[in-house]
């Protein structure tokens, strides 16, 4: 079973590598790459889905990484654990698909875990360009809270730890043109807020 989990990561690798793997239907993570991803100290990037590519000359030995510095010397803050989700929602809804709810069900257990019991997170929803920036806001704050919703209903999540929220279009993880669907926009972030 490693043998094929390895062959897997290389291949998606190799798919990234090569561009193609936005050809291929993403996969979102499972619930422990979620606690991985939204656990403090040492989460791995939401971007490269648990594999970590090495710099060339790095022997991989120092894994963690450091606030950068600003000119005065002070340290900048770390960027706080999250993960992209692709939620798929019916068109124009907030109506979760068999899909999501596959993909909610991996994160409610990832929440509820007792690596990621005490901490708060905050649901921020994102749509692509197509519709009118007021319309794609709307739908985004929505879909949010439906998330939300559905953590606290089957997952029993407080609702004192689950924050949501609607960005629409205006923080797109691929620039595209006003009326272009892409999937990638079209996504949930799972930011961990804290204790």
């Amino acid at each position: 079973m490693r043998y094929n989990a390895i062959h897997a990561a290389l291949a998606g690798t190799f798919l990234a590598a090569a561009g193609l793997s936005g050809a291929l239907a993403q996969t979102n993570p499972s619930a422990q790459q979620l606690i991985n991803q939204l656990k403090p100290n040492g989460a791995l990037s939401d971007t490269t889905r648990g594999i970590k590519p090495l710099a060339p000359g790095d022997t991989g030995a120092a894994t963690t990484a450091t606030p950068a510095a600003d000119n005065a010397g002070t340290q900048a803050p770390a960027a706080a654990p999250s993960a992209n989700l692709d939620i798929d929602f019916a068109s124009g809804s907030t109506t979760l698909t068999p899909r999501a709810t596959a993909a909610l069900d991996q994160l409610g257990k990832a929440l509820t875990s007792q690596e990621l019991a005490s901490y708060n997170f905050k649901i921020v929803g994102h749509t692509d360009t197509v519709g009118d920036s007021g319309t794609n806001q709307s739908l985004s704050e929505q879909r949010a809270t439906a998330v939300k919703s559905y953590l606290e209903t089957k997952f029993g999540v407080s609702d004192s730890r689950l924050q949501s929220q609607g960005v629409g279009e205006s923080d797109l993880l691929v620039q595209t043109p006003p009326n272009t669907p892409n999937e990638s926009n079209r996504r949930v972030q799972v930011i961990n807020l804290g204790q």
